[in-house]
């Protein structure tokens, strides 16, 4: 209310956070905290410098440590931060997994030998039928930015319920290729996947291959590609796909 009345005049809310916490702890100062250095004459080469060692160091420092650790104002230690050496704290991407230095090693020779493949046999990928499972939920929830809508300035800010995620869900298998989808099947609700159930997908996916790709089938020239999950390693696996001579491309 107070910044539809005063507009640009009106303090802004991380500032009236801030004061409101420092009056909470005992302030009862109102003046501006006094600053040893300003700003101006904190932003040296040897600062610059230092703050480099020190994010370096540790990157996930905050500002307001940084700025206690070399005696130099927070303004200052953001400003170098961000336009001095160019910086912006993001956070960490989410990944599958993390893999080590021979791990990535071993799939940058895997994708090295697919690109030599690829210059002999330049239909090697229209060959190559994937499978891969996945959970299917009975219903997913609605993201924050999903939710955004158009607000008037006199009207109040929309609410939702939290909602949970589903927990009835089933696991989806399905195999494709260049063309499109070759099979898929679900399994029954609660079940996941194990080498004894995959060897039974793997048979009708036979099947279906034989079906919906009889020139493949007939010369026995397509190519098995599926993650290096323990249902899809394990050794009766290894052992149902060599013995009817099925390529599986790593």
């Amino acid at each position: 209310m107070l910044q539809q009345v005063y507009g640009d005049e009106m303090m802004p809310h991380s500032r009236v956070f801030e004061w409101y916490k420092r009056f909470k702890e005992g302030r009862e100062d109102m003046e501006d905290d006094s600053r040893s250095r300003g700003p101006s004459t904190s932003r040296t080469e040897a600062n610059i410098e230092h703050v480099r060692q020190i994010v370096r160091g540790d990157r996930r420092l905050t500002v307001r440590l940084i700025a206690n650790e070399l005696g130099m104002n927070r303004d200052s230690v953001w400003k170098i931060v961000t336009e001095d050496l160019g910086m912006r704290k993001v956070c960490a991407k989410m990944m599958p997994k993390l893999l080590n230095d021979d791990q990535k090693d071993r799939r940058m020779q895997v994708c090295q030998d697919i690109l030599e493949h690829l210059e002999t046999e330049p239909d090697l990928l229209g060959r190559v039928i994937t499978g891969d499972e996945s959970w299917i939920f009975k219903y997913d929830p609605e993201t924050k930015c999903q939710s955004l809508q158009w607000k008037s300035p006199m009207l109040p800010r929309p609410k939702k319920a939290r909602q949970s995620k589903s927990k009835v869900k089933v696991m989806l298998i399905t195999f494709f290729d260049a063309r499109g989808i070759v099979h898929t099947e679900f399994l029954p609700q609660g079940q996941t996947i194990n080498q004894h159930a995959y060897k039974k997908i793997l048979r009708r996916l036979l099947l279906s291959v034989r079906e919906k790709r009889r020139e493949l089938w007939q010369d026995n020239s397509w190519l098995l590609h599926h993650d290096n999950e323990p249902a899809h390693s394990a050794l009766s696996i290894r052992q149902f796909l060599a013995g009817r001579n099925i390529a599986v491309l790593e």
